[in-house]
């Protein structure tokens, strides 16, 4: 092995840039020469490679986002744009990519397996639905910061006697709107799984006034049908629920903002153990955080099997709330 690439896919995660630095350095530390990608698998196809060295990566692992950028790659999806991005890594004399990403990204990776060229993926979206790992680079980050909008909501909320709801991220998968409304007492949480009516919500509200609580607090994850915007819009047209209502939608800013600790070192490990996949001559495997242990999943078993949600959790949510 002589010389690695690296690239960023889909939506950005804190921690990152701590994985692109992990990957360069330990890359260099092996005597090999690393290359980034610029702007995901766009930019693999379109040749815009280039060499990283170790200060390069220098003062990074603290930023948020990702210094090689991502996009999308319509061409990318075609058996011609996938060609095309292995014969620009066999120009370039690449022998192997790592993919920092999460299913979209990691379908990518597979998808280059597929033609035999050598990649391993690292585990890397903020809304944890990707299956291999427990948790993934970004995840813990966005996490916190949910929380920390939650914690400063619940102090206005207090003086003025108001429920607030606030919508996290979470398209499909509901981990991060559970866990954002356990961690931050939330009186009830919504997510796609599980089928919610706004008469229920409305119910959980009134009660909470109803025992006195001095506020209220709704968690919804975006994916879910009953959202921030059409809860409001139903309790505007209904009964009063004590509490006078108000909507937060955190949207994007989840992804901003300086990796934690757990991301910086889990980003650091992953990539690190990329690398060493590559050493070892084991390809077509995703790296992830499972029980603990950095542990590798088939690029192939990533794609086809659908992470699931302990819906045990939810019930706890509820429990928690009275």
């Amino acid at each position: 092995m002589k010389r690695i690439a690296v690239l960023t896919s889909g939506g950005d995660a804190p921690g990152m840039n701590a994985a692109i630095r992990s990957v360069v350095r330990t890359g260099l530390d092996k005597g090999w020469e690393v290359f980034g990608v610029r702007q995901g698998y766009a930019g693999l196809i379109a040749d815009n490679l280039m060499p990283l060295g170790a200060r390069d990566v220098s003062n990074i692992i603290q930023s948020g986002g990702t210094i090689l950028g991502s996009s999308r790659a319509p061409a990318f999806e075609t058996a011609e744009g996938r060609w095309e991005a292995v014969r620009v890594l066999n120009r370039r004399q690449v022998e192997a990519l790592i993919v920092i990403g999460g299913n979209g990204s990691q379908a990518g990776a597979n998808a280059l397996s597929e033609l035999e060229f050598p990649v391993v993926g690292v585990a890397s979206t903020i809304d944890n639905d990707l299956y291999g790992s427990e948790i993934c680079i970004g995840v813990d980050t966005a996490l916190n910061i949910a929380l920390e909008a939650i914690d400063r909501l619940k102090v206005t909320a207090s003086s003025h006697q108001r429920a607030f709801i606030v919508e996290t991220m979470g398209r499909d998968f509901g981990y991060l709107g559970l866990m954002t409304g356990i961690a931050g007492g939330a009186e009830y949480v919504i997510i796609p799984e599980v089928e919610t009516h706004p008469d229920t919500v409305a119910e959980e509200i009134r009660n909470a006034y109803r025992r006195g609580k001095a506020l209220a607090l709704v968690v919804v994850a975006e994916g879910a049908y009953w959202n921030a915007e059409r809860l409001v819009n139903y309790f505007k047209e209904h009964d009063s629920l004590g509490f006078s209502v108000r909507a937060t939608i955190l949207g994007h800013v989840q992804r901003g903002g300086a990796p934690t600790y757990f991301d910086r070192l889990l980003a650091t490990r992953l990539g690190a153990s990329a690398v060493q996949e590559i050493g070892d001559i084991h390809y077509g495997v995703l790296v992830g955080l499972n029980g603990g242990q950095i542990s590798s999943t088939p690029l192939a078993e990533v794609v086809k099997t659908k992470k699931t949600l302990d819906l045990r959790l939810l019930e706890l949510s509820k429990i928690l709330a009275k």
